[in-house]
């Protein structure tokens, strides 16, 4: 995966990935991180990839069939955990599981390192969620196969936004683009990651949420410096720009985020869109959401012509399938 200078991954040799090898050489041994790693045509190389993939899954039915891909998940999932065992199997590969960390040796205090590099030797690659921001590049630091990180805390969560690009690209486009991004950007990881993958293209990035969630300083500072191609604006209502957007992303807030109880009440609730805020979008919008959601969204949203949530989640397939098909093919060359 080529990576631009300011954000070049270290290998665990040191070296550093780059320099003269194809794309797809450079995805083989790679690390997944964070999306800031993502240049353009790593980005539009995925989602073309995972297009065909959409196209004709059965061409890719045995591509992997002699790989094990192996989830260590320290956070509960649904859609990130089952649409990666998925994407597997449907490569004809198969998936080693971790399991409920309260039946790991985790509990018996064995650290994030030791079974990384345990579970290393089972499978030719690793999927990692986490709760602690930055596990998943400490961990990175102790494997060989290519790692995957599926969240780290309020960090990032690079293969999410992987498939809101995809799913964005086929409604609205990513260049001239006008999104809106709602709801807990302080600790929402798929807001950071998708705010930096953003910067790649041509966007106006409106951020809508309360003073106290508002996006991390230092991911503003980063996308500031992006300014030749990216605008962005904050915002604490959604109504004065809803007209303009032409992709709302929605985000939960997250309960299990706050240290404090208190902080959480003060603003649960505090963004809803039903079809009566709609009213006023435009009607090419597309509203997205990374789920699960509680009540940031009606239910009566979900028949209008602009949910595009599920169709998001369900895209976590073919976006997994096509990752995890340029990581781990042979000799880093297409085949087809």
């Amino acid at each position: 995966m080529s990576v631009n200078e300011s954000s070049r991954t270290p290998t665990t040799n040191g070296e550093i990935q780059g320099g003269g090898k194809s794309v797809h050489e450079q995805m083989r041994h790679d690390h997944l991180i964070t999306s800031k790693q993502l240049s353009r045509a790593d980005i539009e190389t995925v989602l073309d990839h995972a297009a065909e993939i959409d196209a004709d899954r059965s061409a890719f039915a045995d591509r992997h069939a002699d790989k094990l891909l192996g989830l260590l998940f320290f956070e509960p999932s649904t859609r990130t955990k089952m649409s990666f065992e998925t994407a597997m199997k449907r490569l004809g590969g198969d998936i080693v599981d971790m399991g409920a960390v309260e039946s790991s040796s985790v509990t018996k205090g064995e650290t994030l390192a030791d079974t990384v590099r345990v579970i290393e030797g089972y499978t030719d690659a690793l999927v990692l969620r986490h709760p602690k921001q930055g596990a998943a590049t400490m961990a990175g630091e102790f494997v060989d196969v290519p790692l995957l990180n599926a969240g780290d805390g309020a960090g990032h969560h690079p293969t999410q936004t992987l498939l809101d690009l995809y799913t964005i690209r086929e409604n609205a486009g990513l260049d001239d683009l006008t999104i809106g991004i709602m709801g807990d950007l302080k600790y929402g990881r798929t807001v950071h990651s998708l705010a930096y993958a953003l910067s790649n293209f041509d966007t106006r990035q409106h951020f809508i949420s309360p003073e106290s969630l508002q996006l991390p300083r230092e991911v503003v500072y980063d996308l500031h410096q992006e300014q030749e191609r990216v605008q962005i604006r904050e915002h604490e209502s959604i109504e004065e720009v809803l007209p303009s957007l032409d992709v709302l992303y929605v985000t939960r807030i997250q309960r299990e985020r706050f240290p404090d109880e208190n902080e959480y009440q003060q603003v649960a609730g505090k963004y809803q869109i039903d079809t009566e805020a709609l009213e006023t979008a435009r009607d090419e919008l597309t509203v997205m959401h990374p789920l699960p959601r509680v009540d940031e969204i009606a239910p009566a949203v979900d028949t209008t012509d602009h949910a595009a949530y599920f169709e998001q989640a369900h895209n976590g397939v073919p976006v997994r399938m096509a990752l995890l098909d340029l990581l781990l093919r042979d000799g880093g060359e297409t085949d087809e």
